[in-house]
């Protein structure tokens, strides 16, 4: 039976998974260190309560979902299925990003402000 750290460790990278985002941008988000948050989920630290709040607000969740026990097979399929789609979504946003710069620096006229004048 895995202990609290253990359990907490699994579902902060879970969720942190799901929503999408990286060790970097959580830490960003809940105002903490990106190694801290590393060391939560390699199970070394454990955070102080109010870290523990500002982590879920910034995942979505309730602080207690960071210490709920396993799940079944079909939440964890929902969470994977979700995580892909955030990933497949950030990828094609960063891909159509690069596109339309390269559009615009190619385009006469559009990539420089003194073309047209």
């Amino acid at each position: 039976m895995a202990n609290l750290r253990e359990i907490l460790a699994d579902n902060l990278r879970k969720n942190r998974r799901r929503c999408g985002m990286t060790q970097a941008k959580l830490a960003e988000k809940a105002e903490v260190s990106t190694h801290f948050i590393a060391m939560i989920e390699i199970a070394r630290k454990f955070p102080a309560p109010e870290s523990l709040d500002k982590i879920a607000a910034a995942l979505g969740i309730e602080t207690w979902e960071l210490f709920a026990g396993p799940v079944s097979p079909e939440t964890e399929l929902a969470w994977l299925r979700q995580a892909v789609l955030n990933d497949i979504e950030r990828v094609v946003a960063e891909a159509v990003k690069q596109s339309i710069t390269k559009i615009f620096k190619d385009t006469p006229g559009m990539g420089n402000s003194r073309e047209m004048a």
